[in-house]
């Protein structure tokens, strides 16, 4: 009798661990909808992808090209959306303010994500993903690299000659990076000054850029224009950096739609245009 009592409580105790962890792992989303290329990369690098069910056209992850496309950076098919029955929508601070209320209107869950305005916000909101997803001991593995990586980037330039730099993030008219922003980051953290990190807004002039004279410019790609707006400023020949020849042109998505871990490639290859000179392997 006392065996027989033994046996029964012992399988509903692993009757109650099954069915604890099958509701353990109900509370989280399965079927994912992502408006962001950032967000869609960080699903994939917290292996999430397969619970993807679609993303926007701008989402450039061979894996992601496959999935259901429901709108662009801004627009969203609402229609596409409810086709596809998602337990949650991430969004961007870019997404459509009256698509996003009216998923909510309809029931969907919706969690918008704003633009991280430095590294460490890239990060805490990366860990935000993968606690909304259960992934947090991935996340925190990962982060816990790049920061490191990050720690050996910064100590490698500290004793570097800071050049002056001036990122292009838009032509017409002429828009840049200040302090607010993680593309200041960027500059800062690669050994370099961003002539703009003081600057009212994003809002810049020739003008001033001559007067800061850069060292390097750097030039978010944006299709043919960058290319031309690369030919623009070589006429500016009193420009330090057009005499040196260091005006480069970026791929906007490295520079401008960041995960933790493309913040770090994207910061290596910066460190590379800034101090041609370092070699990051050895330092």
């Amino acid at each position: 009798m006392i065996k027989r009592a033994t046996v029964y409580f012992a399988f509903c105790v692993i009757l109650f661990l099954i069915c604890a962890g099958s509701l353990c792992a109900q509370s989280y989303p399965r079927r994912i909808i992502s408006l962001g290329p950032s967000i869609t990369e960080e699903l994939y690098l917290l292996g999430a992808g397969d619970h993807l069910v679609g993303c926007t056209t701008y989402c450039k992850r061979p894996e992601a090209k496959l999935k259901e496309k429901v709108g662009r950076a801004i627009e969203v098919n609402l229609e596409k959306v409810i086709a596809l029955k998602p337990d949650i929508v991430f969004a961007t601070s870019l997404t459509d303010p009256k698509a996003i209320k009216k998923m909510k209107d309809l029931g969907i869950k919706v969690t918008v994500f704003p633009e991280p305005k430095n590294f460490e916000e890239i990060c805490e909101q990366f860990m935000e993903l993968a606690r909304l997803i259960g992934r947090q001991n991935r996340a925190r593995e990962i982060i816990r690299r790049v920061k490191a990586q990050v720690a050996r980037i910064k100590k490698g330039t500290k004793g570097l000659k800071k050049p002056k730099v001036f990122v292009e993030i838009g032509a017409r008219p002429l828009f840049t990076a200040t302090k607010g922003s993680f593309v200041n980051d960027y500059i800062e953290m690669a050994g370099g000054i961003n002539i703009a990190a003081n600057a009212g807004s994003g809002l810049y002039s020739k003008e001033e850029v001559l007067k800061g004279d850069p060292d390097v410019i750097l030039i978010v790609t944006m299709g043919v224009i960058g290319e031309k707006e690369k030919k623009t400023w070589e006429r500016f020949k009193t420009i330090k950096a057009v005499r040196k020849g260091q005006v480069y042109v970026v791929d906007s998505y490295k520079l401008c739609s960041p995960t933790p871990v493309t913040f770090v490639k994207t910061l290596k290859e910066l460190v590379r245009l800034l101090h041609p000179e370092m070699k990051l392997g050895e330092r």
